[in-house]
């Protein structure tokens, strides 16, 4: 007698669901340090655009709020708003790869982003219970701007963030989504860069991660060679990525938005590729991540 039992049509599911056990298991010690802590997460890219990956987006941000962090949702809606502007019969035009928003054009972004895409991302992740809540920017002037560029008409820069009404939020239990628009000093609204205004609210959140979804693997040390992922960066090398040009232009603004967010009390910044499944919870909860990570004393 050998002791092995004759084979089994359960077997390889029983072998299957022990490899869930052992990814959960993977992943107990990642839940326990960031319980009860705040994760900005910046959505956009693909991502926002593909209904599979639309749904496990949902799912993953279901799943941080069931384990006990605390996320918090800051979108983009680029694309949206020029396909919102096109059925307009409006031609979006650019400065330095930023939208020149006028006041025909600010009317289209808060309608495109507060009244479609804030209400379609809080309905995916409310397919898991009463987990999201919907605000922009405007409500209880979360985001304070200043005109980033007169060229660029009314398109703004954080300049304060009041985020108690986010914080309340949390504390009754909800995943805020917010929309990036903001009010400025005299009342006009702004467009905000959705990548700084995450940054700068979770800093305002004292967040323990800020993660940004693109349409990339990560920071390339040379842009165009998939072998240079970067895996690991400490903010002065970061810095010296972006002196030495290494850094795409797409990527600036999220590179910056990271430094300023470290800056500020955030503890570490990912950037992932929002265009795989699952890639929030593969990036937080296993030691290896997919992405790459931004955080003091790495090597």
């Amino acid at each position: 007698m050998t002791g092995h039992t004759p084979p089994s049509p359960a077997k390889p599911r029983i072998a299957q669901t022990m490899g869930k056990a052992g990814i959960f298991s993977e992943a107990l010690p990642f839940i326990r340090r960031f319980r009860d802590t705040t994760v900005v997460i910046k959505y956009g890219g693909s991502a926002m655009v593909d209904d599979d990956l639309r749904e496990t987006f949902a799912d993953d941000v279901a799943m941080l709020h069931y384990v006990g962090i605390n996320p918090v949702i800051v979108h983009g809606g680029g694309p949206h708003i020029s396909a919102a502007m096109g059925q307009r019969g409006m031609e979006p035009q650019w400065v330095e790869g930023l939208r020149v928003t006028d006041e025909k054009t600010m009317r289209v972004v808060q309608s495109t982003l507060v009244g479609e895409i804030n209400p379609d991302i809080v309905r995916l992740v409310n397919n898991h219970g009463p987990v999201a809540a919907g605000i922009s920017g405007l409500d209880a002037n979360l985001f304070i701007a200043e005109p980033e560029d007169e060229r660029l008409g009314y398109v703004g820069r954080v300049a304060e963030v009041n985020a108690s009404l986010v914080e309340g939020l949390q504390q009754q239990g909800y995943v805020p989504v917010v929309a990036p628009i903001a009010r400025g000093h005299a009342g006009d609204t702004y467009n905000l860069n959705a990548d700084t205004a995450a940054g700068a609210l979770a800093a305002a959140l004292g967040a323990s991660k800020l993660v940004f979804l693109t349409d990339v693997e990560g920071l390339y040390r040379d842009f165009g060679d998939d072998s240079s992922l970067i895996s690991r960066i400490s903010p002065p090398e970061l810095r010296d990525l972006v002196a030495s040009g290494a850094a795409s232009a797409g990527m600036i603004p999220k590179i910056q938005a990271s430094l300023d967010a470290l800056d500020n009390g955030v503890k570490q910044v990912h950037i992932l590729d929002g265009r795989i499944q699952h890639s929030v919870l593969l990036e937080i909860f296993t030691p290896e991540g997919i992405g790459t990570m931004v955080a003091d004393g790495v090597t």
